[in-house]
């Protein structure tokens, strides 16, 4: 049986459906189908089943804390894995005509995605990467709480609830600080996150928040060409045309996270990294209007990331 899976090992891609409890796996075109356990033990066992098959790709959804475990296993075995948005996913699904939706169904569904698209294959996560996500998702969801009872802050009139809401305030501040000081720590401790994290900073206008966000959310880059890196971010224009009407091109898709990562300090590179804030007044010198502009310079910015990481070399006026 194994020679068999050998002859075919070219060809296979694997589809694995994730719930709480159990992975429902499913392989294209050989169509074998097994369910394990979503722990370690099942893990363990799914590795074992997965390596003798030698896919070519193994393809799940991001489904928040239940896909978290399994991606580090993956990883930890150096197996082809490819996290993917399950609108996309769930898209390809009715395009190809599947509207029942059950486990061994998705995970089929999966198998025969990146049997079709081949999506390219980001580098494994690792346990430094992982325990950085976990923060940084921790600290993201404390400044939302911050901006909320700041707003709240406002309206608020009687002397008990001021009290309360500035103690508020000072704890998700607290808080705030030592999820910084943890990754900075983390950070310290690995040479090679560490590296790539003072190349993005040294970009004028790129601060340590939005370096984290790259290297956690974008771990490809430096290994892509810049058409690849603007439509992983969202920022490639789409074109609108047909014959000889043509519409307004659009961004779309993409990792929000990153677009939101890198608003902010396109705004301070505007005004402050010269090359960048030339290129934007010539855009804007052009008729280009403002926001089409700043799209075109974040779309920069983060293309000039990539060739630093890259050639693993800091910014410098002749890089932009």
């Amino acid at each position: 049986m194994s020679s068999a899976i050998a002859q075919t090992s070219d060809q296979i891609t694997i589809g694995i459906d994730i719930s709480k409890d159990r992975l429902d796996v499913h392989t294209h075109p050989e169509k074998a189908v097994a369910r394990f356990n979503n722990d370690r033990k099942g893990h363990a066992k799914l590795i074992t089943w997965i390596t003798l098959r030698q896919p070519t790709r193994i393809i799940f959804e991001a489904t928040g804390a239940y896909h978290r475990a399994l991606e580090m296993a993956l990883g930890k075995a150096a197996l082809p894995a490819v996290k993917v948005n399950p609108l996309q996913a769930r898209r390809f699904a009715e395009a190809t005509g599947k509207r029942v939706k059950t486990d061994p169904v998705d995970a089929a569904m999966l198998a025969r995605f990146g049997y079709t698209m081949q999506p390219a294959i980001p580098p494994a996560r690792d346990e430094t990467t992982d325990k950085l996500g976990e923060l940084l998702a921790a600290r993201r969801a404390l400044v939302k709480d911050r901006t909320a009872a700041l707003n709240r802050s406002k309206t608020l009139t009687l002397a008990l609830l001021k009290r309360q809401s500035q103690q508020h305030l000072k704890q998700i501040n607290d808080q705030i600080e030592a999820i910084d000081r943890e990754q900075a720590t983390i950070l310290a401790a690995n040479a090679s996150l560490q590296a790539r994290f003072d190349i993005l900073i040294s970009i004028p206008g790129l601060g340590a928040i939005s370096a984290f966000v790259l290297l956690i959310g974008m771990p490809e880059l430096g290994s892509m060409d810049a058409r690849q890196t603007g439509s992983l971010t969202g920022l490639a224009p789409i074109t609108r045309q047909s014959d000889n009407w043509r519409g307004k091109s659009f961004i779309q898709g993409g990792r929000a996270t990153l677009r939101q990562a890198i608003y902010m300090p396109t705004l301070v590179a505007i005004r402050f990294n010269p090359p960048l804030k030339a290129k934007y007044l010539a855009l804007r010198a052009t008729g280009k209007p403002a926001k089409v502009a700043i799209v075109a310079i974040m779309r920069k910015l983060i293309v000039i990331a990539n060739a630093l990481l890259r050639d693993n070399r800091k910014w410098t006026l002749e890089a932009a």
